[in-house]
């Protein structure tokens, strides 16, 4: 049996222009770009994924008994392949930007440039251990109810409750055992963070932080100082989700950040 195509929406409104890949993170799916979608429009053509178990993708068949980043990686880039891409830039927020990053590591000559919205550069000793944990969490208090603790971990202020409700919401749609292949997976991403951010890379690198994500800005910013291809901006009172609680900030620096890549690959062609 042929694996399923994962659900996407394709928004094509430049024949000739630039195609941005889009990837939520856990719990979410495409509708939590809504944000972004009218005003990236304007500039670029948006293919926008479901993950494997999320949004509509959660009605496709899957013969995956586990996911892994890599496997993951090659479905999300089934669907630059079925839709006839040759060259794309990757956008990925929280585990979307890591499975961004994978992609950029597998597809490497065929990536223009990369987005990564609260970055996952490493886990501190707290998280890896809930990491390693988390399914047997969830099995004592409900998987349900382990998201939404794991969401109050990482979005615990007044402030983030948007982003907050949105990404719990979203993960209704992940099933008991989509949710087991998930946190399984987790286990070790440990050792695949250290994997992707220290692999040497050329590919134009913005990494877009809320100043109040306790959990990953620091590592974000002490990566980006060692890194010549990397970029960093900080979004002032704002959490780890920052294309839901910033969304016209963050929109105009990713806009600025592709249009300026690509003014940069037309000079030196």
């Amino acid at each position: 049996m042929k694996e399923s195509l994962l659900h996407f929406d394709k928004h094509e409104y430049h024949p000739q222009g630039e195609w941005l890949l889009m990837i939520h993170g856990a719990g979410g799916s495409t509708r939590t770009w809504k944000r972004q979608v009218k005003e990236l429009g304007q500039h670029f053509n948006l293919l926008i994924v479901d993950l494997p178990g999320h949004g509509q993708s959660a009605d496709t068949d899957s013969e995956d008994d586990e996911y892994t980043f890599s496997l993951v990686s090659h479905r999300v880039w089934a669907v630059v392949d079925h839709v006839g891409l040759e060259k794309v830039h990757v956008l990925g927020v929280s585990l979307g930007a890591i499975i961004a990053l994978r992609v950029e590591q597998l597809y490497n000559d065929r990536v223009k440039s990369v987005v990564l919205a609260g970055a996952i550069v490493q886990l501190n000793r707290k998280l890896r251990i809930i990491a390693s944990a988390s399914l047997f969490l969830a099995k004592v208090v409900g998987y349900r109810a382990f998201y939404k603790f794991a969401a109050r971990i990482a979005l615990p202020r007044a402030n983030h409750k948007t982003s907050r409700d949105v990404f719990i919401r979203e993960s209704q749609a992940l099933s008991l055992d989509e949710f087991r292949k998930w946190t399984e997976m987790y286990r070790s991403l440990h050792v695949t963070l250290k994997d992707l951010y220290s692999e040497a890379s050329e590919v134009p690198r913005l990494l877009l932080m809320g100043s109040q994500d306790h959990l990953f800005l620091n590592p974000a910013a002490e990566y980006v100082k060692e890194r010549a291809n990397a970029v960093l901006r900080i979004f002032p009172k704002c959490g780890h989700v920052v294309n839901i609680e910033k969304a016209e900030a963050f929109n105009k620096h990713c806009i600025s950040f592709i249009q300026e890549v690509v003014g940069k690959k037309e000079l030196s062609a």
